[in-house]
């Protein structure tokens, strides 16, 4: 799989966030991505795994999330 510049990240049961591709890497090196209010953050590899990434405290970050690539809008 690629790095892509925008995802649609699948928490399950129909909800789903769009994130962009932003400058950051994460801790593992790979590309973090973000929604437009840069609450929702993940590092997703080119394989397609994703870790949530804490945007704040108190944030309960899902661990099963897939991420699909999508084209901008």
């Amino acid at each position: 799989m690629r790095i892509h510049d925008h995802y649609e990240l699948d928490f399950g049961r129909e909800d789903t966030v769009e994130v962009h591709r932003t400058e950051r890497t994460g801790a593992g090196g790979h590309p973090v991505y973000a929604d437009d209010t840069g609450i929702v953050l993940a590092e997703i590899s080119d394989r397609g795994e994703v870790r949530m990434l804490a945007s704040g405290g108190h944030q309960d970050l899902p661990s099963r999330v897939r991420a699909r690539p999508v084209q901008p809008h």
